[in-house]
């Protein structure tokens, strides 16, 4: 460290011109002053920076043969860690020189061995097949001769995390037949080599010639791109292409968390849009009515779900039996989801009111003559009239009847009450839920998301569920619980599900939130607020840097993740995308108008 030193004297600082430039550059501080942590203690086989501890080991030798990106798996971790390389040429007059001193002792120990009448040794003929290749090579300036140092200085907690770090390293190397060593009693020198001063303390090296060397190239980062899939964005570790598809994964489900105004709707509009040319259909949740022009482009279908709308959903609608599936599990399955329907729709019930709603159910079905022997593609499902006539001639259900009151007779009487008359015949279908009032709208993505899972169940295709704001799903315990089993479940119907929220602590915070993370093979995280961002570093279990990268990320720009693999993604679209799945509301102004005119 610099520091100012005390004059004594009386110093005059008009005469003296000298003095103002000695002040300053004492005041400078060296580049060592500046990486330097402000103390270290050297130990053997580690140096303790105070928050951190750091160890630092080389590569000592190599197998006969490299393959191209044996690196990538070291430089991939998700660990925190420095690598420096030192490459020196080697003129090659003198490695030509020494090759030649070496392929006599290769040789004098293969008559010696031959005079002696032992067998001739496989890895002198070897030895001397190679010398003599690389002499050939160097001597038509194909090849060049290096003297080569690797140096990795991990960091940890404690010493117990640096020995974990250190045997996963070992493990990824020694599979290659690639050793390494800790710099023991060298820790010192080891940091220093692999800070940016350019400065190899160690000397540990290898000698590699061109192509075995090209093979350590540090700038690699793990991709993403597959033979077949859509294009989600660009990689911005190397600029490639993120090109995947969600339908070859253990399981087609994906989350999204991003703030407001981050691009999630922009996001998964895009892979809507590209999901439709490879023959998938699409069912939209739509809270916001951002979908609505992205339908009409694409000659979907659109309903508005509302207490005024001409669309209905008649929750008591049956699915046709599917090949293997009886008539009477989807019964009883059917009369469980209508007893969570109306948990949510009554704002919770007592035990006592969940028996008695669960006969009154039963009943409702046997009124129309609907059992486990019916045909259910031929059947006329019972109404929410025909429940409530059930459930008024049962004992100790008048509070009941009177909390239905309103949704069969009252104001509120033709949302529910009425047949199903919702078409789902196109590629793409959007659900608005725009105009509902808010204490609604559990109720109707409950409903939305059950008369969805009956149509899917149906007809077997590859299909794509969107639950946007699912967050206001996971509020109810039975609306998330549904979801949750979509989500387990959906795989067995071609179908992916695809939630998108952007409350964080209200979907981690449900008890189904963090099992369908684990049930989704993709994540895609965009820019998160600093409020949130702490507990989606401890559920994805993200690197500082990653944490940074998530809080100062621009639109359209996070983190995508696909099955084992993950990498910093930005989002791109086309100019004609664009137009269609925008969301700014000054472009959808612009739009409206080009179209009015």
């Amino acid at each position: 460290m610099s520091f100012f030193k005390k004059k004594e004297e009386k110093q005059d600082f008009g005469i003296n011109p000298i003095l103002p430039k000695q002040i300053y550059q004492s005041a400078v501080l060296d580049l060592k002053d500046i990486l330097a942590p402000s103390a270290l203690d050297v130990k053997a086989k580690y140096i303790d920076l105070g928050e951190k501890v750091a160890r630092t080991f080389f590569i000592i030798s190599y197998p006969r043969f490299l393959a191209d990106g044996w690196f990538a798996p070291v430089i991939n971790l998700d660990k925190e860690f420095d690598i420096s390389i030192f490459i020196n040429p080697i003129e090659s007059q003198y490695a030509l020189k020494k090759l030649q001193k070496k392929v006599a002792e290769v040789m004098s120990q293969i008559q010696e061995r031959e005079n002696k009448g032992l067998v001739r040794d496989p890895s002198l003929d070897a030895a001397y097949q190679n010398i003599e290749f690389l002499r050939g090579r160097l001597q038509e300036a194909t090849e060049k001769l290096f003297s080569v140092g690797v140096y990795i200085t991990v960091y940890g907690e404690d010493e117990k995390e640096l020995d974990k770090t250190e045997a996963e390293i070992k493990s990824i190397l020694e599979s290659k037949m690639i050793y390494v060593r800790p710099a023991i009693f060298q820790q010192a020198d080891g940091f220093k080599t692999t800070i940016p001063l350019n400065r190899d303390l160690l000397d540990v090296q290898s000698k590699l010639n061109t192509e075995p060397l090209s093979s350590i190239f540090p700038f690699i980062s793990f991709n993403l791109t597959t033979d077949n899939g859509i294009l989600y964005g660009i990689n911005r570790h190397n600029s490639s292409l993120i090109l995947f598809d969600r339908f070859s994964l253990p399981n087609y489900n994906s989350v999204m968390f991003a703030t407001s105004g981050a691009g999630k709707s922009f996001t998964i509009k895009l892979e809507i849009l590209r999901s439709l040319m490879f023959d998938t259909s699409v069912i939209v949740i739509d809270p916001e009515n951002e979908y609505q022009y992205l339908a009409e482009a694409m000659d979907g279908r659109y309903f508005n779900i509302s207490l005024s709308s001409p669309n209905h959903i008649n929750p008591f609608d049956l699915p046709v039996p599917t090949e293997g599936e009886s008539r009477q599990k989807i019964l009883r399955n059917q009369i469980v989801s209508l007893v969570s329907f109306f948990r949510l729709l009554f704002k919770g019930m007592t035990p006592e009111e969940d028996a008695i709603v669960d006969k009154a159910i039963t009943e409702t079905y046997a009124l129309k003559d609907i059992t486990a022997e019916s045909n259910f593609a031929e059947i006329e499902a019972p109404l929410l009239s025909d429940f409530e006539m059930v459930l008024s001639g049962m004992e100790n259900s008048g509070e009941l009847v009177q909390k239905l009151s309103k949704f069969t007779r009252g104001s509120w009487a033709g949302l529910l009450n009425k047949p199903s008359n919702v078409d789902m015949n196109r590629k793409i279908v959007v659900f608005s839920i725009r105009d509902m009032e808010d204490d609604l709208r559990p109720v109707a993505m409950f409903l939305i998301t059950h008369f969805v899972w009956n149509e899917v169940r149906r007809e077997l295709k590859k299909r794509l569920l969107v639950v946007d704001e699912a967050w206001t799903m996971m509020k109810s315990k039975d609306a998330a619980s549904f979801l949750f089993g979509m989500a387990k479940r959906g795989r067995k119907y071609y179908l992916g599900i695809a939630t998108i929220t952007q409350d964080v602590s209200d979907f981690l915070n449900s008890e189904y939130g963090p099992p369908i993370i684990t049930n989704s093979s993709m994540q895609f995280l965009l820019k998160q607020s600093s409020l949130s961002i702490d507990k989606l570093q401890e559920t994805f279990n993200l690197t500082e840097e990653e944490k940074y990268l998530l809080t100062e990320a621009n639109v359209g720009e996070g983190i995508f993740f696909a099955g084992t693999k993950h990498a910093a993604i930005k989002i791109i679209a086309s100019y004609t995308e664009e137009q269609i799945i925008t969301s700014d509301p000054a472009q959808i102004l612009k739009l409206k108008n080009l179209r009015d005119a």
